[in-house]
């Protein structure tokens, strides 16, 4: 059997995994069915992606343990591909709304995939009263991230209403041998040798790469002949983020449970865009300054906005363009939200400038961030801990280095489509965790910014109000940077 080992950051959304805090993303994809279509747009799509499903490898595999699980598992072949299981279909109950909707994705979303087959799950939406129709996808993050995800939609979207010729999978070498159709250990022999192979090659990547982690640190810190300024900036950044380490509690910072709540919001990329050109400021920095607008709202109409800044932890990717190997490169960084300024634009700004200084210590320490780890047992000792810490309701009581999740991903600037549907929009669907509990995650599509809040439900209940003040709060900052 052919092992495809995880690496050290892929795993380890494995091992953070418990009922309480599934690791999967997902995406929500609304589209207009295709003209004068009649009949069922499952069983359309159904057989537009079985035509399509060997174009994403990641899809057709399952994961497989090490030898006692004393290293991290692999990826393996599956052999056969329940469609029953993965692809299914759902209808919302009359009148088909959007609340609706956002209900039965929340259910969705809070169950864990099968480890036993290949770790995603398609469902075919239907019942909208406008009639659009949706795709609900999701997908363990220990197979794919953000950029990755990229990938996997072009192999399920077209840049016209006629898709596109994929040429069928070649066929299999005869005689080739098919993984078992449930889960094993590898060979105990070659699965000792590789554990063992696979620590001494962790421990030796570690040591040779000291020696260029310590001259990184050193010049960020120490500079090169001449530039001794560029130096203490960096130092003076790295203190001016050192209260960032403990954030302010709020509802967010709390232990979660197994339920969720989601909505959907959408607002002009243009807009957003006008903004920054006008404010001085990134795309990124407007995505953070309309979510500090909403929170502080939302936080502030319960009594329970703190005097400090809230403090966003923001994904940072480590893809280099073109890469489009489906596993994770990520990385992130601490940005104040400047939550307690009450006007917008000069909360813009301090946002920028924040933004900035995390950038720098990011781009600083980048290359010294591992990308693989390994040690003894980690399977079982990380999810050991992962366990104890949600069980034991350490989140409620520990301080937090962060209130939220924030994270913009783009997509794509020129419209999709699915199986002959045009795709209309494309929203998130995330990860809140421990501490954590909600998390706002951006994609772009044509000329709109799609927002998904992923929160707990009992630390969030009520998330839609959140996301009905993020446009509101788009507004507010459109009126001050703009206008004012």
């Amino acid at each position: 059997m052919d092992l495809q080992q995880l690496s050290g950051i892929d795993a380890s959304f494995l091992y953070l995994e418990t009922p309480e805090t599934p690791m999967h993303v997902a995406g929500l994809t609304y589209f207009e069915l295709p003209p004068g279509f009649e009949g069922s747009f499952y069983q359309h799509f159904r057989k537009f992606f079985e035509s399509r499903l060997h174009t994403i490898p990641i899809f057709s595999k399952r994961l497989a343990p090490s030898l006692y699980d004393l290293d991290h598992p692999g990826w393996v072949d599956e052999a056969t591909i329940d469609l029953d299981y993965h692809l299914r279909e759902t209808a919302l109950p009359s009148p088909g709304t959007e609340e609706q909707l956002e209900e039965v994705i929340s259910r969705l979303h809070a169950n864990t995939l099968d480890r036993s087959r290949p770790l995603w799950q398609f469902y075919v939406i239907t019942g909208l009263a406008n009639g659009q129709g949706v795709l609900y996808s999701k997908v363990h993050h220990a197979a794919i991230d953000g950029g990755a995800g990229m990938a996997i939609n072009k192999a399920l979207y077209d840049v016209s209403a006629t898709p596109r010729d994929v040429a069928p999978p070649p066929p299999k070498p005869a005689g080739a041998a098919s993984a078992p159709s449930s889960p094993t250990a590898v060979d105990p022999i070659k699965g000792m040798a590789d554990i063992m192979g696979n620590m001494m090659r962790q421990q030796l990547k570690m040591l040779q790469a000291a020696p260029d982690i310590m001259n990184s640190m050193a010049s960020a810190f120490l500079g090169k002949p001449g530039e001794m300024p560029k130096a203490l900036s960096t130092l003076q950044s790295l203190a001016s983020q050192l209260p960032t380490l403990s954030a302010p509690k709020t509802p967010f910072n709390a232990t979660i449970t197994r339920e969720r709540s989601y909505a959907a919001r959408t607002i002009s990329l243009n807009d957003a865009k006008a903004i920054a050109k006008a404010g001085g400021a990134k795309l990124n920095d407007v995505v953070m300054a309309v979510c500090s607008g909403a929170l502080r709202r939302y936080l502030q109409e319960k009594g329970q906005l703190p005097d400090k800044p809230l403090i966003a932890g923001v994904p940072i990717s480590l893809r280099e363009p073109g890469d489009t190997r489906q596993n994770n490169q990520v990385s992130g960084m601490l940005c104040q939200l400047a939550t307690e300024i009450a006007d917008p634009a000069e909360r813009l700004r301090a946002i920028v400038k924040s933004s900035t200084e995390s950038k720098q210590i990011a781009g600083t320490f980048r290359d010294a961030v591992p990308q693989d780890f390994a040690f003894v047992g980690a399977p079982i000792l990380l999810q050991l801990v992962m366990l104890v810490y949600g069980r034991s309701g350490l989140a409620d009581k520990l301080p937090m280095p962060m209130n939220v999740t924030i994270s913009n991903v783009p997509g794509p600037p020129m419209p999709l489509y699915c199986a002959g549907a045009k795709v209309t929009a494309l929203h998130p669907v995330s990860i809140p965790a421990h501490g954590a509990a909600l998390n706002i995650t951006v994609q772009s599509y044509m000329d709109a910014l799609n927002f998904g809040l992923t929160a707990d439900r009992r630390a969030v209940p009520d998330v839609a109000r959140l996301g009905d003040y993020l446009v509101e709060a788009t507004d507010e900052l459109k009126r001050a940077v703009i206008s004012g």
